[in-house]
């Protein structure tokens, strides 16, 4: 997950870049590359794995292999405390794990490329983990070094641009693997994606260091309080209303996570070509998303930070409800594009309402780990309850399926609800508001 706040206007952007082009240039070509490889383990590949007939059970199990961003948490803090071997030498810390990271991505991409999920599962299975693992320790590895290499002052605006190249970089392995696929087959989309990788190793050499990035490592008193304190520090900082908020952010996008898994199942079934599901999807989804993220920041702004995440869940879930319309009505170019537009706009800016939250939760202190912790959180119950989609399907068709997942998020809706009227009750009021709008300015 990531951190989203946009320049003011063109002139600022500019203006940013003139006066630190290597620090921006680097962020824009990192945040691009940390956005290919969930894509290529997740809703992308369900579209090769389809194609191979491979059960609609086992490609809702098989959405498990994103299962390392949801424990990125577990090895954080040791990537903020301990060298890569060989490349932290002459690179850095950060920057020497995130090119460990960057070349694992690209041999797990080649290894995918090379199986054969119809008739060798084995092969794209191990791979995909592979390439999960690999992926996830790049998001982490690439956030330390985004928090750290700015003074605080830029940190917002570093943030936006590397989230501008995020973006592109997911409409890469959405739109851009699904027009290859369709072309030229999908061990050619593997491939082409394992080469634009390339970008982000070379962003890793032009990146500056960040000050603190050839400091030793600082010890701690033992393994657990490593993994434990960050988790020890958010608990007492957030006070009685802790188990309420942390259960929020994990029911938060818990339906979105269920319904995305057999949203690309659901397109084939409709018998989409690879080349129109990325259009849609991808290429018109891509500005879709856009203007769900701007008014995300419109509306944290006029309502507030609590109010705006009662108003994200409603609309995140209530639009899965457009899904269970198409998977009724079939096969028409126009009601494909409507449905996934209103799903797409409304899954965007849930997410970003989401991510502004949880930038507002962490301390500076444990910034990277507490921040890996919460987007591994909400990721998790909804990853898990994706595995049993297929079979759930498989019984009920995507219909009821769709309209299931819709009602997910009203016992969500509730929370978010009961959070936002206790914290009043307490005095708090909006906790997170300055923090909220100071991010929502920038949009």
């Amino acid at each position: 997950m990531h951190d989203i706040a946009a320049p003011s206007d063109k002139t600022s952007f500019l203006t940013h870049f003139n006066n630190d082009p290597r620090r921006i240039g680097a962020a824009i070509l990192l945040g691009f590359s940390t956005g290919l490889p969930f894509l290529l383990v997740y809703s992308t590949q369900s579209a090769w794995l389809y194609d191979a007939k491979v059960p609609i059970e086992t490609i809702g199990l098989l959405s498990e292999m994103t299962l390392a961003y949801k424990f990125k948490w577990l090895w954080a803090p040791f990537l903020d405390e301990y060298d890569a071997p060989i490349f932290s030498r002459l690179l850095g810390r950060r920057r020497g794990w995130v090119l460990v990271s960057q070349i694992a991505v690209i041999i797990a991409l080649v290894g995918v490329a090379y199986g054969d999920p119809g008739s060798w599962l084995a092969w794209t299975i191990f791979f995909s983990f592979a390439l999960g693992v690999a992926g996830a320790t790049q998001d982490i590895t690439v956030d330390g070094w985004r928090i750290t290499v700015a003074p605080k002052e830029k940190l917002a605006f570093m943030t936006s641009v590397a989230e501008m190249g995020y973006r592109v970089g997911a409409l890469v392995a959405g739109a851009g693997a699904l027009y290859l696929a369709n072309f030229y087959g999908w061990r050619a989309a593997y491939l082409g994606m394992a080469g634009v990788m390339t970008l982000g190793l070379v962003a890793t050499f032009l990146a500056p260091e960040p000050p603190s990035d050839f400091e030793p490592h600082r010890a701690r008193p033992s393994f657990a309080f490593t993994v434990t304190e960050p988790i020890k520090e958010l608990w007492r900082r957030l006070g009685p209303m802790a188990l309420a908020i942390l259960l929020l952010v994990a029911g938060f996008r818990m339906p979105g996570y269920v319904s995305t898994a057999m949203a690309m199942p659901l397109f084939k079934s409709l018998h989409f070509s690879e080349a129109d599901i990325a259009t849609v999807t991808k290429v018109f989804g891509f500005w879709i998303a856009l203007g769900g993220t701007i008014l995300a920041g419109l509306v944290v702004r006029k309502f507030g930070m609590l109010k705006s995440l009662v108003i994200g869940t409603i609309a995140g879930s209530a639009s899965h409800l457009s899904l269970a319309w198409l998977a009724a009505h079939g096969h028409d170019f126009t009601d494909f594009a409507l449905a996934v537009g209103i799903e797409g706009f409304a899954y965007a800016f849930a997410q970003v309402v989401l991510i502004i939250y949880m930038s507002s939760l962490v301390s500076t202190e444990f910034a990277t780990s507490q921040f890996a912790l919460l987007t591994s959180l909400c990721a998790l119950p909804g990853s898990l309850l994706a595995g049993t989609s297929g079979f759930i399907i498989k019984h009920t068709g995507f219909e009821t399926f769709f309209v299931g997942t819709s009602l997910m998020g009203l016992p969500v809706a509730i929370l978010a609800w009961w959070v936002w009227r206790r914290q009043e009750q307490l005095g708090e009021g909006d906790l997170t508001e300055t923090s909220a709008e100071r991010t929502a300015e920038t949009d």
